[in-house]
């Protein structure tokens, strides 16, 4: 059992990492209370379904743009300074809804106006807190802080909506924007006590060229276009979320639905505490192609019973094999890519694992319209398979990768352990 915990290495070792993970686990619980508020408080003013899924679409445009540029940013500039400016905005926006939420008529317009600036904000931090990761702890941390990371965010999808839930249902919209407030503000003091990340000294200056760079980079690393194309293909084919509530009654338990939401993020959860045995893996690409292969199988036999009981053990199983692909994934981009790029190809790998599910619902909704859940459910889940098979077939260079051989990684080990040595030569944590 001790071997299989969750390694907490890296939160011992390094200081910093320990301050962005507390600020970011703190702030996540806030950010999940007013992910819960938004559509609570346009259906308490529309009592209209289209007008709450408006608040989502409007965040995909702003996602694309600023998750690119958010990439490049990153390589640029002080990745600590950058993820403090976007976190002090996030708590502006929060304060606009606030003040939105306590006056006499609320405008649905500010909502939806933060709601996109808040995906832009999103766009600009994930890349700088991504690419920062390899500069706080040491190269052969770096699975075990993903899998800290991970940890981070599925303890506020967990707690952060039950609390959101309570205190809204308690008190007001009002009192929850308050609490996110309170945690931004607890997380900047945190993010203030870290030292600064300044960029390479190679890094490109903020340009459209400077992100072609990293594109072109992106294709011409078939091992990391491997990665984006298996998870786009098992996200896009067998991600089930927008039935769940058509689900819950077909199964004729509608007092499961939160059951049936939270069962993927459970089989994550229990992956993620158990994750030291990540470490001594060494084929990244075959355990993230079996772990897609994994993901497909079970959707697709939650699709094809209708016994509560079973739909969610599979559900659970479906999270913990997308949380195996998700932590050797995480591994591999931060173990093999160069610091000066690490932001670029962060901003890539953000749209590569947040557009697929976007697309995969309008599929599955869509195919469930044609058909039927069962057939929209089971087929998505077959697909994948069939997909990440194919995949695997056209990507020998994912397939054979080995950490331990693989040449970019060992470039990166080498790059990591001159840092650590002669800490000024590169731009790093000063």
């Amino acid at each position: 059992m001790a071997k299989s915990a969750i390694d907490l290495s890296p939160l011992r070792k390094s200081a910093d990492f320990r301050n962005i993970w507390l600020a970011g686990l703190i702030s996540n619980f806030g950010s999940m209370i007013t992910y819960v508020a938004v559509p609570f408080q346009i259906k308490e003013l529309t009592h209209s379904y289209v007008a709450v899924a408006i608040s989502g679409l409007i965040e995909i445009v702003p996602l694309i743009i600023f998750g690119l540029y958010g990439g490049v940013l990153a390589d640029a500039i002080d990745r600590k300074k950058l993820i403090w400016i976007t976190e002090a905005l996030s708590l502006i926006f929060t304060g606009l809804l606030l003040i939105n939420s306590l006056v006499d008529s609320p405008s649905i317009v500010v909502i939806y106006i933060v709601s996109g600036l808040f995906a832009a904000v999103s766009g600009l931090r994930q890349p700088a807190m991504e690419a920062a990761l390899p500069r706080l702890v040491d190269h052969e941390d770096l699975a075990a802080a993903a899998a800290l990371m991970s940890l981070r965010r599925q303890a506020g999808v967990i707690i952060g909506p039950t609390i959101g839930g309570v205190i809204i249902s308690t008190f007001s919209v009002a009192a929850g924007y308050g609490a996110d407030i309170a945690t931004f503000v607890i997380s900047l003091i945190l993010l203030a006590m870290m030292s600064n990340i300044p960029p390479s000294h190679t890094a490109d200056k903020p340009s459209l060229a400077a992100l072609f760079d990293g594109i072109k980079y992106a294709f011409a690393r078939k091992d990391l276009l491997g990665t984006y194309l298996v998870d786009l293909a098992a996200m896009f084919f067998a991600m089930p979320t927008a039935l769940i509530p058509f689900w819950a009654d077909q199964l004729g338990a509608p007092w499961a639905l939160g059951l049936l939401y939270a069962a993927g993020t459970i089989g994550a959860l229990a992956i993620t505490i158990t994750s030291g045995w990540t470490k001594n893996v060494r084929f990244y690409g075959k355990a993230i192609m079996w772990a897609a292969i994994g993901w497909g199988a079970a959707i697709a036999l939650a699709g094809a019973t209708n016994y509560l009981a079973l739909v969610l053990l599979f559900l659970a199983l479906a999270g913990a094999s997308d949380m195996v692909s998700a932590l050797f994934r995480s591994a591999m981009w931060n173990q093999t890519i160069p610091d000066n790029l690490r932001g670029r190809l962060a901003g890539i790998e953000l749209l590569s694992y947040s557009l697929g599910p976007l697309a995969g619902q309008m599929r599955a909704a869509g195919m469930a319209a044609a058909f039927t859940l069962t057939i929209s459910v089971t087929a998505g889940g077959i697909i994948c398979i069939i997909c990440v098979a194919l995949l695997a077939g056209f990507f020998p260079i994912l397939r054979k990768f080995d950490v331990k051989t693989d040449t970019f990684a060992l470039e990166k080990a080498a790059e990591s352990k001159k840092l650590r040595l002669n800490p000024q030569s590169e731009g790093e944590i000063s």
